[in-house]
């Protein structure tokens, strides 16, 4: 498993391409949760690529299910403050450490400042609902990383659960992009993961702007 915080994906070089940020309220085949609105207007903003991508991962989920996005940008700062604030539970929780340890750990369920998808606008955080706009149940929910059954792969969920997650797969896969393995909800493309997990020769996408933001 390669952690945000491996030095090959610090090292993967940067070629902008540029991309603006679109909101996706705008977008009439995806569906937005509102459940971060309270930290701004960001989180329903992604890079237009990524969002090509989604509109056509909608179309191959199977009739009545349909993706559910919970987040996508994510501003610098808040996402120094996400990854400060858990260092400072795990040193409380897991005491006698030095930084490097804390780092690494705190990067299996937070992304660095510096190499964090979602500031780069390449990241969504979602999940799968029905016609209704009630969520189907994939084994915790979204940004529940208090036990291993949030890793993809976590056979500690129910048979349902572990189908669910392989439909949402199924589709994102088929569209290019790539899953944090410790998150089932987290999906990228474009950002320096996605380039060394594909193996590209650099991202497409570097820290994003949102004007206001």
């Amino acid at each position: 498993m390669i952690l945000l915080s491996d030095p090959a994906v610090s090292d993967m070089p940067i070629e902008e391409c540029g991309e603006a940020l679109i909101d996706l309220r705008t977008v009439a085949a995806l569906r937005v949760d509102p459940r971060m609105a309270g930290t701004g207007t960001a989180y329903a903003h992604l890079r237009r690529s990524v969002v090509d991508r989604l509109v056509t991962a909608q179309s191959l989920l199977p009739p009545n299910l349909y993706l559910l996005v919970v987040e996508g940008y994510r501003p610098l700062a808040l996402q120094a403050r996400y990854f400060g604030a858990h260092v400072d539970r795990l040193r409380v929780t897991r005491p006698g450490q030095d930084d490097d340890w804390y780092r690494r750990q705190a990067s299996r369920y937070i992304s660095p400042p510096e190499v964090a998808p979602h500031v780069a606008g390449g990241a969504v955080d979602l999940t799968l609902c029905d016609a209704d706009g009630a969520e189907l149940w994939l084994g915790t929910e979204v940004n529940d990383t208090d036990t291993e059954a949030c890793h993809t792969a976590s056979t500690e969920v129910t048979p349902e659960a572990m189908e669910n997650r392989r439909v949402l797969s199924a589709a994102l896969d088929r569209v290019g992009m790539i899953n944090y393995p410790t998150e089932w909800w987290h999906w990228s493309y474009g950002d320096r993961y996605w380039a060394c997990v594909t193996q590209a020769p650099a991202a497409r996408y570097g820290l994003a702007n949102l004007p206001g933001m």
